[in-house]
């Protein structure tokens, strides 16, 4: 069955966006890994505002380096029309993952938003966890992890540091 990973870059105080939604805090100076995690997954799971974010950074020419071409679930109940080849996925969230997971395939990049990752997460549908804990503290911003709703124990599998301050932090969610 195909895990889905939550791949993101987080502050030291757990923040993924900024407080005014900006993330030009995340280092972009290096790889940090993203050309191996591609090799693992297939396709991406995002939330409407996720998706509204990346298509205006594919507009501005800023596409994600070295991200390879994969299949788009976009996750919304107002969102009638996404780009060709992406697919909408509203109604019963669970029955749809479940689906896709046990479909053909590598593995599948949770890449945000937060309430997307919430509901999964509290689904306990998601397998990993890999954090790039950029070294700032934003004070204020979308918390990564709200409203979960009960405990999710976690086992530390990988860690790296990065010259820059950087570390990255692998959990398998037990």
């Amino acid at each position: 069955m195909r895990k889905i990973i939550i791949g993101l870059a987080v502050s030291l105080d757990s923040y993924i966006e900024g407080p005014n939604g900006e993330f030009d805090w995340c280092f972009t100076d290096q790889d940090y890994g993203l050309k191996e995690f591609f090799t693992q997954v297939d396709t991406v799971f995002m939330g409407r505002k996720s998706y509204e974010v990346t298509q205006k950074m594919s507009a501005d020419g800023q596409d994600i380096p070295g991200m390879p071409k994969m299949t788009e679930y976009i996750f919304s109940n107002t969102l009638t029309e996404v780009k060709e080849g992406a697919i909408i996925v509203n109604g019963n969230i669970e029955e749809k993952v479940n689906e896709i997971k046990k479909s053909e395939g590598k593995d599948i990049w949770l890449f945000g938003g937060a309430s997307l990752i919430s509901t999964l997460m509290n689904a306990r549908l998601v397998d990993e966890i890999w954090l790039s804990v950029h070294p700032i503290l934003l004070g204020s911003g979308k918390p990564l992890f709200e409203n979960i709703s009960s405990r999710i124990s976690l086992k530390l599998t990988e860690t790296k540091q990065y010259e820059t301050g950087l570390v990255s932090l692998k959990y398998e969610i037990i």
